[in-house]
């Protein structure tokens, strides 16, 4: 769904011009990215938490020289995790009806990732 789409769909089904529901979604989405970056936490109930996490400094490796370490510095990210109803609705959804992109193949049980399970 697109930020188009859901204009769309609420603007039929509130009456309002979608252009007015153009400038509330994205005057919405506006605070909330200006709260997040400003290392505040977004609770919207029903739905989940924006909030900010620092990912600490590590050592990176490039598979293909794998002898040259690669120093990745600590950065701020964004997470999300979600309400208690969205999650719950998540988990309802077959297996068969998730989107192909999410399932993974399996690796080799000898750690060899070049080289994929049958």
């Amino acid at each position: 769904m697109t930020k188009r789409d859901l204009v769309v769909r609420i603007s039929e089904e509130t009456g309002i011009v979608q252009q007015q529901v153009l400038m509330v979604v994205q005057r919405t989405l506006d605070h909330i990215s200006e709260a997040v970056a400003n290392g505040t936490t977004v609770e919207l109930r029903n739905f989940g938490v924006f909030e900010v996490k620092v990912r600490k400094a590590r050592i990176g490796r490039n598979p293909n020289r794998p002898e040259t370490d690669i120093p990745i510095p600590r950065r701020a990210v964004v997470k999300f995790k979600p309400g208690k109803e969205m999650r719950e609705a998540v988990l309802k959804i077959a297996p068969a009806a998730a989107p192909a992109a999410t399932t993974s193949k399996k690796i080799a049980s000898d750690g060899d990732s070049a080289h994929p399970a049958p």
